[in-house]
């Protein structure tokens, strides 16, 4: 069964070959991911793995957790699925009713009826 790894920490300059290239020594990988910025392109800095195998997977978990790459540490782990995000829901205002509702701060939202 596929096992999908978050790697964070990466050098902003690690690309997904680099990623894979990585992570293939402990297993066969099916899939790689480095997260970019939308606007800039460059690197967040982090990425996603999956390895074709669980075994391969906590063989690169135990290998590559803490690995250290021009400097940095790097931090590898079971992804696990976003939280509180239903529906991989994007932030903003949301429904916004005339300015009464949406996200409105500590203010409160609309209560109902005048």
């Amino acid at each position: 069964m596929k096992k999908k790894l978050y790697v964070g920490n990466l050098p902003y300059s690690y690309t997904g070959t680099d990623l894979e290239n990585l992570f293939s020594q402990y297993g066969n990988v099916a899939y790689v991911s480095v997260i970019s910025d939308r606007e800039t392109g460059r690197s967040r800095g982090f990425g996603f793995v999956e390895m074709d195998s669980d075994s391969d997977a906590s063989a690169a978990i135990d290998a590559l957790n803490g690995y250290d790459i021009d400097g940095r540490k790097l931090v590898v782990n079971e992804a696990r699925e976003r939280e509180g995000r239903p529906g991989g829901g994007g932030g903003g205002r949301g429904g916004d009713r005339g300015g009464r509702g949406g996200d409105r701060g500590d203010r409160g939202g609309y209560r109902g009826g005048r």
